[in-house]
């Protein structure tokens, strides 16, 4: 036997979660499978600076933790546990966890995008502790210090100009001898006096026991090692969205996000949506998942109305 529910939510991040507010107190009795790892990259984050309404900042668990209260705070239930199988070529919706089936009429897509890593222990260890995916998160607490961004595309070369705001100096760290990045972005970097590039490079082991203090670069021509004096490490790969779910089911772009209709959250399919990083490469920034969860919210609950009166 399925569960049937009006509106089910894929994800809990600030996306999912502001979907459930608003679905709940909508009286749409949203049902969020919040996955093994819930609360989405927040709960990565050390204090959280620029989310409205903390004036003296917040942790990245915390301010997740009350978004869920509020959501199950108006009666939105919660599986924590992953989604193994959707069906959306007919409705009501299938959604499959282990054995167990649920149907919605309405489903909303937050699954969002995880930053792609260098897959060092010594990353791992010092993640939010002077390692960051994000410049505008965290640039801030850079003030004053030496930063190394790695990458050598233009969203490395965009964090390595935005955080020459703050920091003494950026060195841009590339495993080859040209960037990727666009002309203009690279004659960008070029001209800023604060932005030193490192050429045919990788970080073999970011150092510290607490926080960055360096990192031992591996010349990929020579193979010979040097360290280089930091405070701050950023990690600009690129991001992976978590849609392979969905493959399949919903158009994807060629980077593998759900495609969206201009200005909605609407998806290929007509009763499923999409809000936040697993259909935005742009901002990728937890106030701007929050606002397009409330969209997806608002635009579920209009769909399921007219289906209703149609």
């Amino acid at each position: 036997m399925s569960e049937h529910r009006k509106v089910a939510i894929v994800g809990s991040g600030p996306a999912g979660l502001t979907a459930a507010v608003y679905t709940a107190r909508a009286l749409l009795e949203p049902i969020v499978f919040e996955g093994i790892e819930a609360g989405g990259q927040l709960m990565l984050t050390t204090d959280v600076e620029n989310y409205p309404g903390f004036p003296d900042g917040i942790m990245g668990p915390e301010l997740m933790m009350k978004f869920r209260e509020q959501a199950e705070r108006f009666g939105a239930e919660f599986v924590t546990a992953d989604v193994d199988r959707v069906d959306f070529s007919s409705t009501p919706f299938g959604i499959w966890v282990g054995d167990k089936e649920y149907t919605a009429d309405a489903v909303i897509i937050s699954t969002g995008a995880t930053a792609r890593m260098l897959g060092l222990e010594s990353e791992q260890r010092l993640l939010a502790h002077g390692v960051s995916t994000c410049a505008t998160c965290d640039g801030f607490f850079f003030r004053g210090k030496p930063i190394g961004v790695v990458g050598g595309g233009d969203t490395a070369v965009e964090e390595a100009l935005f955080l020459t705001k703050f920091a003494t100096n950026v060195t841009l760290l590339h495993r080859r001898d040209e960037l990727r990045a666009s002309k203009i972005m690279q004659d960008r970097a070029f001209a800023n006096d604060k932005i030193d590039v490192r050429w045919n490079v990788v970080v073999d082991e970011v150092l510290g026991t607490d926080r960055v203090e360096g990192v031992n670069l591996r010349d990929t021509v020579t193979g010979d090692v040097s360290r280089l004096d930091l405070d701050g490490l950023f990690v600009a790969i690129g991001h992976d969205p978590t849609t392979k779910l969905f493959a399949g089911q919903l158009d994807l772009d060629p980077e593998g996000y759900i495609v969206t209709a201009s200005d909605s959250t609407r998806t290929s399919v007509a009763g499923v949506f999409a809000a936040g990083d697993v259909q935005d490469h742009t901002f990728r920034q937890a106030i701007t998942a929050a606002g397009s969860g409330c969209m997806a919210a608002m635009e579920a609950e209009r769909w399921l109305a007219e289906k209703a009166h149609a």
